[in-house]
């Protein structure tokens, strides 16, 4: 029988070392803003039991739960009637009791719940593991991806909504992405299909009306229409969703438009806080937007919404989140206000794969090589590779005494900076020599000049 060619599952990906190398930089630069701010490192399972995950995402998001076979006999009990298209979804319960997790902000508001006497509220945490959705996979979209998602739970102030801002600001301008943070609030939308008088269909509106950079506002307004919205209500949020000018001129038209609903003049009043502290930053790089048509098809958001786009490429959001005022409630802890962003790792490595915004040196396995002679002259090598290491210094001795050409080759490949030669002739005068790879030069060293050399050298 042939062998069967090895593959992956769809949506997923393999990543070789100089990408891990990349990726590494994206998760130790967010890594690092999140501590910066306060933020403390939780863990959660990769799955967890369904009933913790069916029903917060909505029916669309409930569909891309990837769901996990029990154990054992999973068949038992299962009906004959439950063997039917009709029936998938009991069926799917019956024989599963666990998923995957769909994202982290729901395995959050659990464990937040489960350990609720052991946290010191507010409670300031970040959250770094892969997600699973059973999506279409298409082009920065995948069935398996991270997360990197920071949250502070525990207090109802807007300034943490503020900070969630300055957070995502810090963040691309670490990683060089040119970017703009979308903001609107869920309850200036409860208020707009109040005054459409649409109010039971917020979540059939929402979901539409965030699609709109996807699909555009004419499919938009069928989908709306296919959905059961009547075409007077369809053609009183026309203005609504397409609002122009700058954020203080969308609120103070938006306050008169929606002035009939009390939610949608609290949350405009909570924007116009948000943008005033925002206003005040200095030094803010984003392009920071009201968008109305911004919806964020979740469920739990109850407040301020986020989206961040790149300025500099067409991919969807990378980065969003918003605020969520009862997540905990639905596991036993009401009245834990929230609010926080997810950073997708997978979206910012392929646009900044994209726009060649990764640091050269990334690419480097080590800063340093030692090339090889032979036995005697490896033995003589070995110690100062250590030292350098203890120094910090990632450092190599090619293993094998092989050609220089292919040695050097080596070295190039993987972008080490530095080859160290020692060969019967160095080992007498008690020196080195080092090649600087990047500019072709070759310096002889004594040998108790090599750290200090070789620091000076890499600090260049």
């Amino acid at each position: 029988m042939a062998s069967q060619k090895p593959s992956i599952p769809k949506g997923t990906r393999d990543f070789s070392p100089v990408e891990m190398a990349k990726r590494n930089h994206i998760f130790e630069t967010i890594q690092a803003t999140f501590r910066l701010y306060g933020y403390q490192p939780i863990e959660t399972p990769a799955m967890e039991n369904l009933t913790t995950l069916m029903g917060k995402y909505g029916e669309e998001g409930d569909k891309l739960l990837f769901k996990i076979l029990n154990s054992g006999d999973f068949t038992r009990g299962i009906q004959p009637s439950h063997i039917s298209s009709e029936n998938a979804n009991a069926l799917s319960v019956a024989i599963c009791e666990k998923g995957l997790r769909y994202d982290l902000t729901v395995p959050f508001a659990r464990f937040v719940v489960q350990h609720q006497n052991d946290i010191n509220f507010p409670f300031k945490r970040y959250q770094m593991q892969p997600v699973w959705r059973a999506d279409r996979p298409q082009k920065g979209r995948y069935r398996e991806f991270y997360q990197c998602d920071v949250d502070v739970i525990g207090s109802t102030s807007l300034l943490n909504d503020v900070e969630m801002v300055i957070i995502i600001d810090d963040v691309f301008k670490r990683l060089g992405i040119a970017n703009t943070i979308k903001l609107n609030n869920r309850k200036i939308l409860s208020g707009m299909v109040e005054v459409i008088g649409e109010t039971e269909r917020l979540i059939d509106i929402t979901v539409a009306i965030d699609k709109m950079d996807k699909i555009g506002i004419e499919a938009v307004n069928t989908e709306l229409s296919q959905r059961g919205v009547s075409q007077y209500a369809i053609d009183k949020l026309q203005p609504i969703i397409r609002l122009k000018g700058t954020n203080s001129e969308k609120l103070g038209i938006l306050s008169k438009v929606l002035a009939s609903s009390a939610v949608a003049l609290e949350g405009i009043e909570e924007m116009r806080t948000i943008f005033a502290h925002i206003d005040a930053m200095q030094g803010l790089s984003s392009v920071v937007e009201l968008d109305l048509s911004l919806a964020r098809g979740l469920n739990y958001y109850t407040g301020t919404i986020f989206e961040v786009k790149a300025n500099d490429m067409e991919m969807g959001s990378i980065c969003g989140g918003g605020r969520y005022d009862d997540l905990t409630g639905i596991f036993g802890l009401p009245n834990v206000s929230g609010v926080g962003v997810s950073f997708g790792a997978d979206r910012i490595f392929d646009v900044m794969q994209h726009l060649n915004l990764f640091p050269e040196r990334l690419m480097a396995g080590s800063q340093v090589m030692f090339a090889n002679f032979g036995p005697a002259e490896a033995a003589f090598c070995l110690p100062i590779v250590q030292r350098l290491r203890a120094m910090g210094i990632s450092t190599e001795l090619y293993p094998d005494a092989a050609k220089m050409k292919k040695q050097f080759d080596y070295a190039n490949r993987k972008n080490i900076q530095l080859v160290v030669i020692v060969g019967e002739s160095e080992m007498q005068r008690g020196e080195v020599t080092i090649k600087n790879m990047d500019t072709g030069n070759q310096e002889p060293v004594k040998i108790g000049d090599i750290e200090q050399y070789i620091q000076k050298l890499l600090s260049t």
